[in-house]
């Protein structure tokens, strides 16, 4: 995975119901904050979102949202194994409070926030303060 891409990923409708940080680090990245202009590529397929920010680089992003708080995406078989491959590739995955392989399974379809991502992006996200 490149260190740094032009891309992000994310279903925008939903905007209005994620916490403020999340929505102020998409403003970053559409705002040339990251130092280059961002476009917005969003297929609606989480493995093939992922695929091409494996490829090109960039972030995969489905935050808390206020009718899911802890996430839509199950952890044990869509963000836990997306989040090996990612950081074998050299990129980051969080649930936006911590690495997604540091959390602890308590159920077999157990939901979390997913971020994935190129390494400044990500790092860029953890400096927005995307702590719920």
């Amino acid at each position: 995975m490149p260190q740094q891409g032009s891309y992000y990923s994310v279903n925008e409708a939903n905007a209005a119901t994620w916490p403020a940080p999340y929505r102020d680090y998409l403003d970053k990245l559409r705002g040339g904050g990251l130092g280059r202009q961002y476009s917005s590529r969003y297929i609606g397929s989480l493995v093939a979102d992922f695929h091409r920010t494996l490829l090109k680089g960039g972030v995969f992003l489905y935050p808390p949202t206020r009718d899911q708080p802890g996430g839509k995406l199950r952890l044990l078989y869509e963000a836990n194994p997306l989040a090996f491959i990612a950081e074998q590739a050299g990129g980051i995955a969080s649930s936006g409070s911590g690495r997604i392989l540091d959390i602890k399974p308590e159920g077999i379809h157990q939901r979390t926030p997913f971020m994935v991502g190129s390494r400044r992006e990500m790092e860029a996200l953890a400096e927005v303060g995307t702590s719920h």
